[in-house]
């Protein structure tokens, strides 16, 4: 940093970016308007802050912020545009001792570039724009870097050359909106004013592509702002330079007929008839018929060029928007593939929960019923309950595979009516041949012969002594039926255990069930009461209800006739009937799935 007297505002501004974050540095940036623009600065004093500013890195910030992306900038627009008036009030007037030529041959041509494409960016966005108010807004911002660029080039005279070599300064002019066209014609008009050679210092095809639109201007179109400007710059051209006078008298042959034709009595005459004085000045030193030819050529071959060039400049922003039509239509279809997947997840949510509330409401129906019931009617409720339950399952489940295979057999179904179609035209077709022809006389079938029928009863014997049918004795059928017997026996006895293990298993997950379910809905702790609490630490009613029932299934039990309980000799002495164990464990099921 430099040792001498440095402005305390510069300095803590410094201070301030380089502790900021990356998104607030733009912002900060222009405070330096207010710096600049004190009203108790004197021009040495202004230049001691703007050598402060450059020598702080400040104006380099400047520089590298309008290189960015201008639409993520913290006001868009309209801070790049602040941004490059600022920059070019630090350059002007600024000396730079310590390495001027890294100021003079590459700060300063870098920040033309940076202002020219900002200006390109800004008019490529009035075009497009829809609405009145941003086409105001996008004009102003680009009226303030036009004129940032021409106070670039005004306090340095070296970058006026460099403006009309630049690539984009001609894409800026090369356009057919009028306003913007007339801005960068004004802009032109002030270089050749700071520096009249400007246009000798440049290439030959540069200077032809800047002459070549503006006779292009004046000829396509009728606005007199535009015809104006035009006529302005090409006066001020011939004005400053005899040698381009005598290339628009051989470039553009009928430049004089067009200006006296379309552009007389629009109000800048003065201007024209000067114009004309020196085409004609310059014609009266002519030469021949083929420098004519010549000419006209010439003036053929810049309407063509100017043609193609801005019809290939036109189809840049076409491709560009049709990329980005492309790329919103991608992210939009993902947008609603997005909600559309949480609609269903959100339905899928609550058909979950509306499922268990209805199985939930079902239980607890079934448990109200089952009190009301009389103990002798609870097995024939819940045969009647299970039968419905069933037949409305298998309706249910036959209607959902009679339309899928009914889907999955569509095409088949169409392919089968059009056969059955086809067919019966055939049908009729070979009914109407058969009606033409004759009948022929009913011809009796043959029978069989004598010698026939012989060798058939032959070839029956021989296959019955070939293969005999297999016989066997009393003996080995009892053998095998007692076998049979003792085995089904074996089965019924292992499939009875198998069955009480199994309805134990369920008992035993009911439970669970009941359990997770009055968890679940137990409500929090600021909401809970005495009665409650009182429900989960005391599991007393349950056991009383299951102690009463399980004696009275007992009690019935034992109060059966003998005839009821003759298939009882295979059971052991601490096997419950099945039934009284159904009716046990159909009593205790309060929540939960089976």
């Amino acid at each position: 940093f430099p040792m001498a007297a440095t402005d305390p505002q510069v300095l803590a501004l410094a201070a301030q970016i380089t502790e900021s974050r990356e998104q607030d540095i733009p912002l900060l940036l222009l405070k330096l308007k207010g710096i600049l623009s004190s009203p108790s600065l004197g021009c040495e004093e202004s230049n001691k802050i703007k050598q402060d500013i450059y020598d702080y890195g400040l104006t380099q910030y400047c520089l590298l912020v309008l290189k960015r992306d201008h639409s993520q900038l913290r006001g868009a627009w309209a801070t790049a545009a602040q941004l490059a008036e600022i920059l070019s009030h630090c350059c002007v007037g600024l000396e730079v001792k310590e390495d001027p030529e890294e100021f003079y041959k590459k700060f300063l041509p870098s920040a033309i570039d940076s202002l020219l494409v900002l200006g390109k960016r800004l008019q490529a966005r009035f075009i497009r724009a829809i609405k009145e108010k941003e086409k105001q807004d996008f004009l102003h911002w680009f009226q303030i870097v036009t004129d940032a660029i021409c106070w670039l080039f005004g306090g340095h005279i070296q970058l006026a050359a460099c403006v009309l070599q630049n690539d984009r300064f001609l894409q800026l002019l090369i356009t057919d909106d009028v306003e913007t066209a007339i801005i960068m014609m004004s802009v032109l008009h002030n270089i050749l004013r700071i520096n009249s050679s400007a246009l000798l210092q440049i290439e030959e095809e540069t200077l032809h592509s800047v002459l070549d639109e503006l006779v292009y201007k004046l000829s396509s179109t009728t606005n007199p702002a535009v015809g104006s400007a035009a006529t302005k710059l090409l006066l001020l051209v011939a004005k400053f330079c005899k040698q381009l006078v005598e290339l628009l008298t051989a470039r553009y042959k009928g430049l004089k007929g067009l200006l006296s034709k379309q552009w007389t009595g629009k109000g800048f005459d003065r201007e024209l008839n000067q114009l004309l004085d020196l085409l004609y000045l310059e014609q009266s030193n002519g030469k021949g018929e083929m420098q004519k030819q010549h000419q006209a050529a010439c003036i053929i071959q810049a309407a063509w060029r100017g043609f193609q060039t801005r019809k290939r400049l036109k189809k840049l922003p076409q491709a560009v928007i049709t990329l980005q039509r492309s790329f919103r239509a991608k992210r939009e279809q993902e947008l609603q593939h997005l909600t559309k997947q949480k609609e269903d997840d959100a339905l899928k949510l609550q058909m979950q929960l509306q499922r268990q509330r209805a199985m939930r409401l079902f239980h607890e129906r079934q448990l109200a019923l089952l009190e009301v019931v009389h103990a002798s009617q609870v097995n024939k409720f819940m045969e009647e309950m299970e039968e419905k339950s069933a037949l409305t399952i298998q309706r249910f489940w036959r209607g959902y595979r009679a339309r899928r295979i009914f889907h999955q057999q569509k095409q088949s179904l169409k392919e089968y009516k059009a056969a059955i179609i086809i067919q019966r035209a055939a049908c009729k077709f070979l009914e109407k041949r058969r009606r033409r022809r004759p009948l022929s006389p009913w011809k009796e079938p043959k029978g069989l012969t004598d010698e026939q029928r012989l060798a058939l009863q032959q070839k029956v014997d021989d296959y019955i002594k070939l293969h005999p049918a297999s016989q066997m004795s009393e003996e080995r059928s009892k053998e095998l039926h007692v076998q049979a017997q003792a085995k089904l026996a074996q089965f019924l006895l292992r499939s009875r255990l198998d069955q009480r293990a199994a309805q134990r298993r369920e008992a035993l997950l009911a439970q669970v069930n009941t359990d997770v379910e009055l968890l679940m809905n137990a409500p929090g702790l600021a909401e809970t009461t005495e009665k409650d609490l009182g429900a989960f630490m005391s599991r007393s009613i349950p056991v009383a209800t299951k102690a009463r029932q399980t004696h009275n299934t007992m009690l019935k039990y034992t109060r059966w006739p003998w005839w009821k309980k003759l298939g009882d000799e295979f059971m052991e002495d601490d096997v419950i009937p099945d039934d009284a164990i159904n009716t046990e464990l159909e009593t205790l099921f309060i929540g939960g799935r089976k």
